[in-house]
């Protein structure tokens, strides 16, 4: 694919998990990939080296996202390499847990600059920038529905995002940029299964019909539809978690 013709993608949270499924699969099907990562450069060097061995495009930028110097400049990074940005997957984010009436307040002033601030510095670049026919994809979480004790915090914070996305949507108006959410459930990735025992993963895995974690791949999967051929799915949250809720 010429570079002319080829889409470009930036994924914040690109290095690992998720994101980094995200990455690997835009990737496969033609995209430039920018990958933007916070801290870990030996993550992010092996996510793009995988990508180039596969025959892909891609790139890795460090770059704190709620921070709009940094976010700017990913952005230019992007035009610069590839030629323009046609799909923002921000699959960025913490989670921090807890009872509400023990949480501190720190703790959520720092969950909510990155889910909240980064959330809404990165959508505010990519609307200046996307090119028509484009997708800005957030990402948000199925406890906002399924209400679980001590993820109050987390949930206020994703809660946000699905605000951002929906009124975006529709500020976008005659733009044929569409801008969506994805609300994964319980997913394996090493983040998600650190600390957790055997009883609790098992108990989460068969909170759903189909009876095990999600994987990575299956929110990559609903990611690169709404980054592609989902163009008429548009200003929603959609829930990938195989029926928990």
């Amino acid at each position: 694919m010429s570079t002319a013709t080829r889409r470009v993608a930036i994924v914040t949270g690109g290095s690992r998990g998720i994101g980094r499924a995200v990455a690997e699969r835009l990737a496969a099907e033609g995209q430039a990939v920018v990958i933007a990562y916070a801290r870990n450069d030996a993550e992010a060097d092996a996510a793009v080296k995988g990508i180039l061995a596969n025959g892909g495009a891609a790139v890795a930028v460090k770059a704190d996202v709620a921070d709009e110097k940094a976010v700017e400049a990913l952005f230019e990074v992007a035009e610069r390499e590839f030629g323009g940005v046609d799909v923002v997957v921000h699959a960025a984010g913490i989670m921090l847990v807890g009872p509400l009436a023990d949480f501190g307040l720190e703790d959520l002033d720092r969950m909510h600059r990155t889910n909240i601030r980064g959330t809404f510095v990165v959508d505010r670049e990519a609307v200046r920038r996307v090119r028509p026919g484009g997708a800005i994809i957030n990402f948000s979480t199925s406890v906002t529905k399924l209400a679980t004790p001590g993820y109050t915090a987390y949930a206020a914070s994703k809660g946000a995002v699905d605000a951002m996305t929906l009124i975006l949507a529709r500020e976008l108006r005659g733009r044929d940029v569409t801008v969506n959410a994805v609300a994964p459930g319980p997913t394996a990735t090493d983040l998600f299964l650190d600390g957790k025992d055997e009883a609790t993963v098992e108990r989460l895995a068969k909170a759903s019909p189909m009876e095990r974690l999600g994987r990575p791949n299956d929110i990559a999967d609903l990611v690169a539809f709404l980054a592609g051929p989902g163009r008429w799915v548009n200003g929603q949250v959609v829930y990938a978690n195989g029926g928990a809720i």
